[in-house]
């Protein structure tokens, strides 16, 4: 049976001593986060997850969820934990005060986002669409829009999902054929089949609202005629109670790979009352707003699923004996050593260690970012950290979730055969890890989204931005003995991102597909080069703290010698990836479809 225990200390580290939120007291959500504050609901949240949702993980898997007489069923002990999340007030943490919520970061939610997936994908995604669903009512709902449904899904009481893929198109949008009627009201009524919907339907809240795309007729063709509509699943009666059937049902549920406790579902939705939620033919932009908030999610679930598995991993190695250490005997009172001592073994565990730590503090800038675009009181250093975040968020959505993968194999493979076997759980960390990639947009299309759009935005803004902030950390600490052989690395990496971005700008003009059979290499150099610009800024901390006396003595050596790993075993893949870049299409394009 696997087990989890949340990374707390690890994080404490990051918000306190690393990034020190306390410096960003001047935006209205970090006022009332006081470092005590942040350490209690971080207590909480870890044994929210350990003790309630994390025994869950494996049986739920197990079992899966149900469609009866057209409702679906989630796992035995759902409801149960459902309730006590609720009673904790989690849904509301980062919600505006005016509706219900309790006004604290965003960052926090992202934290708190990864202790949940850890401790149980499946039950995560339940209350982790509803979070998106928030976002985009908040961000484009009227007053009266807001007053109704914010209220409901900051307590919980009521979900939310959002609905875009039909059967026929996926990243294609333009091609969706959901139709939106004028109802000649306010509202419309709104035909058509979803696919693989997230938490679609359950039975967890009294009410689940959808978002979902529509077409009004006579709108304009493609993209530009979708609109974005609020459609509850029962209907909602004038003094707030809940009434009949809206006109939407799950029609079946797909049988997949992983996520087993979470119902992915095809909805329809036959004549179903919605209300429109934005303006006519925008709905894409107002979509976008919940998209990027679950991509941000997706990106932790990688995260999670990585440390989750690691975890087990080390606990594992450090059990199972198996063969001598190369060096000679560590347990000579047994007949074998614990296999934690064969380096093919640490090499896996080092590289999941080192991926993990430098992605959470990835993961807590970005969220600092999102706080920032929506809480600074400087029009300039919102449009700044907008830019960023968008440059960012595509690279970690991919680069978090296909190391995510990466990360559960390695640790799947410490086990050997175990691994292999149910029981252990290591093969369900593996299953449900391939999602990631996949939904909220393929991590091909997050590539080609970051070359396409986000490099050239604004004339470049953003990644000349990025390319300063590493530039210039590298020149503060040339001269910082601490760091003298990160820097160096780090410099090497940062040419070769920026040697790369040149050539695709000069052959991704002359030929696109240069540009697309790069875009993956890409995205991977320019992740590296932000995890080692993380992993040297960490190892600048770590080192004042332990010159200064101050923290946990071993944390930090440790945090010191994993920045060691990964400048040494993780960082010079930069070289190979610029390489790949530079190799072009020619081979990529060249055979004839019929002959693959």
């Amino acid at each position: 049976m696997p087990s989890y225990s949340a990374p707390v200390n690890d994080i404490k580290f990051l918000l306190h001593d690393y990034f020190n939120l306390q410096q960003h007291n001047h935006m209205p959500a970090f006022a009332e986060a006081t470092p005590d504050l942040l350490d209690a609901i971080l207590d909480e949240a870890a044994k929210v997850t350990e003790n309630v949702f994390q025994p869950l993980n494996l049986p739920a898997d197990e079992q899966g969820c149900r469609l009866e007489d057209g409702k679906v069923i989630t796992p035995d002990g759902f409801k149960e934990a459902y309730n006590q999340y609720v009673e904790g007030g989690w849904q509301g943490m980062s919600g505006d005060v005016k509706y219900g919520g309790q006004g604290l970061p965003q960052t926090l939610g992202l934290v708190l986002n990864e202790l949940m997936v850890s401790a149980n994908w499946g039950f995560a995604m339940y209350p982790g669409l509803t979070k998106g669903a928030t976002e985009s009512i908040y961000a484009w709902g009227t007053d009266e829009q807001k007053d109704l449904y914010l209220p409901k899904m900051y307590a919980a009481e009521w979900a939310g999902t959002m609905n875009l893929t039909e059967p026929h198109c996926g990243t294609d949008l333009g091609l969706l054929r959901t139709k939106a009627e004028p109802a000649g009201d306010d509202s419309y009524k709104i035909t058509g089949t979803k696919i693989f919907i997230s938490a679609g339907d359950h039975d967890l809240t009294e009410n689940i609202i959808h978002l979902v795309l529509a077409r009004i007729p006579g709108g304009p063709e493609g993209i530009k005629g979708i609109s974005l509509f609020i459609v509850p699943r029962n209907t909602i009666n004038p003094d707030g109670s809940i009434g009949d059937n809206n006109g939407v049902t799950c029609g079946s549920l797909e049988e997949k790979m992983g996520i087993h406790s979470n119902a992915t579902c095809v909805m329809n939705f036959d004549g179903a009352t919605g209300y429109l939620l934005g303006d006519k033919h925008r709905g894409m932009k107002a979509m976008f707003t919940m998209m990027n908030e679950a991509r941000l999610g997706v990106a932790i679930q990688g995260l999670a699923i990585a440390e989750v598995a690691n975890q087990n991993a080390v606990a594992y190695a450090n059990d199972r004996i198996q063969g001598r250490a190369l060096t000679g005997a560590k347990n000579p009172d047994d007949k074998a050593d614990p296999i934690i001592v064969h380096p093919d073994v640490r090499r896996m565990l080092m590289t999941n260690r080192a991926f993990i730590e430098g992605s959470r503090a990835m993961a807590i800038w970005a969220g600092i970012l999102v706080d920032t675009t929506r809480e600074h009181a400087d029009e300039a250093e919102r449009a700044k950290a907008d830019e960023m975040l968008a440059l960012i968020t595509p690279v970690l959505k991919s680069y978090l979730t296909d190391q995510g993968v990466e990360a559960a194999s390695r640790a799947l493979q410490c086990f050997g055969g175990h691994g292999y076997i149910r029981e252990w759980g290591m093969e369900q960390f593996l299953r449900d890890s391939r999602i990631a990639p996949i939904y909220e947009g393929t991590n091909g299309i997050q590539a080609m989204d970051l070359i396409g759009r986000k490099l050239p935005a604004n004339g470049g803004a953003a990644i000349r931005a990025y390319f300063d902030m590493i530039q210039t950390f590298i020149d503060d600490n040339k001269s910082n003995e601490s760091l003298a052989k990160y820097i160096p690395l780090l410099e090497k990496a940062l040419g070769r991102l920026q040697a790369a971005s040149m050539w695709l700008m000069q052959n991704g003009m002359e030929n696109p597909n240069n540009a697309g059979s790069g875009a993956h290499y890409y995205l991977n150099l320019l992740a590296l080069v932000t995890m080692g610009y993380f992993w040297a800024d960490m190892a600048r901390k770590a080192s004042e703290m332990l010159a200064a006396g101050e923290g946990d003595k071993t944390f930090l050596e440790n945090k010191l010698i994993t920045a060691d790993f990964f400048f040494g075993h993780m960082l010079p893949e930069t070289s190979s990836l610029k390489v790949k870049i530079e190799a072009g299409a020619t081979s990529v394009m060249g055979l004839d479809a019929q002959s693959f």
